[in-house]
C-alpha cells in the first residue's frame, strides 16, 4: 500500500492487474487533486495572513498600487490616542521624610505619592501618549535610609487649587513619616536649577566631638580625597572634597549620651557627593569611624550663596511672585 494524502489510502499501482486503468496514473483525477490541495493551502495562508498581520476590515480586497500601500493595509494603522490637556496650574511642593520611612526608597515614595493624589482627589494633569502617567516630576531626592526635611517635587493640575488646601488634603492622606511642609504656585523657571546645594547633619553616636574635629580638620587640609563608590556599573572613583563647601563637628545628644554632629554644606555636581562619600573621605584621610551606623539628615537645599556658604530657599522666588496675588484678593 501507499499513502499519498493523510487520512487517504489508495491501493498500490504495482497490484493493478494488466490493462486495468490506474488511480494514481488519471491526469484528471492528479491535476484536481493538485488543485483542490493548492486551493486549501492558499486559503489557510490568507488567513494566516489576515491573523498576524491583523488586517484592517476597511482595507480594500484588491491589490495595493504601490508598496507603500500594500504597507499599510498588510500592517494595520495604530489608532492616534487621545491628547491629554495640558495643566492649566504647576504647585511645587516641599515634604520630609522622617523616623523609620527615612528606608523609604525614591521609588516606593513615588508609588505612596500618586495614591495620596488619588485619595486626596486632585485634579492631576497626565501626559499624552499610548501611555499617559501623572505629570509629576521630582528634583534631586535623597538617597535611601537618610532623613529629609528638604525634599521637593512639582506637580501639574487641570484647575486652579489652592496651595494650602492642597498641602493639608495630601498631607492627610500620606502616611506619618511622610510630611507635606510647604505648597506654593509655580513661577517660571526650573526647580532643579535652584538647588545648588545641599545642607546635612551627619551624627555620629558614642563618638567625641574633640576626635571628630580633629578628622574634620584632616579632611578640610586635604586638596582632593579620593574614594570609591559602587554604581551599577562597577566601581566608581571620584574625587568627595572640591564639592564641599564648608564642614565642621560640634557636640551634640542622641538618647541623653553626647556624641558628635557634623554639619556640612556640599555643592550639588556630578557625581553627586553624599553624606557617605564624606564619611568615608574621612575614614581614609583621619581614620574616622563611628562604632554605629550614623544618622544622617538634610535640613535644606536651594541656592547657594558663595560669599556667607548658607543654603537658601528655592520656594522663595515662588513665594515672591505669588505675593501681589494674593495682595490683590
Amino acid at each position: 500500500m501507499s499513502i499519498e494524502s493523510p487520512g487517504r489510502v489508495h491501493p498500490n499501482p504495482e497490484a493493478v492487474e494488466p490493462g486495468a486503468p490506474s488511480l494514481t496514473a488519471d491526469p484528471l483525477r492528479q491535476s484536481v487533486r493538485r488543485s483542490h490541495v493548492r486551493g486549501s493551502f492558499a486559503d489557510h495562508n490568507v488567513h494566516r495572513v489576515h491573523r498576524v498581520h491583523d488586517v484592517d476590515a476597511s482595507a480594500p480586497a484588491t491589490a495595493a498600487s504601490s508598496t507603500e500601500e500594500r504597507r499599510h493595509y498588510r500592517r494595520g494603522v495604530r489608532e492616534q490616542p487621545a491628547q491629554q490637556p495640558p495643566p492649566v496650574q504647576k504647585l511645587r511642593i516641599r515634604y520630609a521624610k522622617r523616623g523609620r520611612l527615612r528606608f523609604t526608597s525614591h521609588r516606593d515614595f513615588g508609588r505612596a505619592f500618586e495614591r495620596a493624589v488619588s485619595r486626596a482627589r486632585l485634579p492631576i494633569a497626565y501626559s499624552s501618549g499610548f501611555n499617559p502617567h501623572p505629570r509629576i516630576s521630582y528634583a534631586n531626592a535623597a538617597p535611601t535610609g537618610a532623613a529629609s526635611e528638604a525634599e521637593y517635587l512639582e506637580i501639574g493640575v487641570t484647575r486652579l487649587c489652592d496651595p494650602d488646601d492642597v498641602r493639608r488634603d495630601l498631607d492627610e492622606a500620606l502616611p506619618d513619616g511622610l510630611d507635606i511642609v510647604d505648597v506654593v504656585v509655580a513661577s517660571p523657571g526650573a526647580l532643579a536649577d535652584r538647588l545648588e546645594a545641599g545642607q546635612w547633619t551627619i551624627t555620629l553616636p558614642q563618638t567625641q566631638a574633640e576626635v571628630a574635629a580633629v578628622g574634620v580638620a584632616e579632611f578640610l587640609s586635604r586638596e582632593r580625597i579620593e574614594v570609591d563608590r559602587m554604581t551599577k556599573k562597577g566601581v566608581r572613583t571620584f574625587d568627595c572634597r572640591a564639592a564641599v563647601v564648608s564642614l565642621s563637628a560640634r557636640t551634640g545628644r542622641v538618647d541623653d549620651q553626647e556624641c558628635a554632629i557634623l554639619d556640612v554644606v556640599v555643592r550639588h555636581g556630578t557625581p553627586a557627593v553624599r553624606p557617605d562619600d564624606i564619611l568615608a573621605g574621612l575614614r581614609e584621610t583621619a581614620g574616622l569611624v563611628a562604632p554605629v551606623p550614623p544618622l544622617q539628615t538634610r535640613i535644606a537645599q536651594g541656592p547657594l550663596d558663595e560669599e556667607t556658604g548658607l543654603v537658601g530657599d528655592p520656594l522663595g522666588h515662588d513665594r515672591d511672585a505669588a505675593a501681589p496675588l494674593h495682595g490683590d484678593r
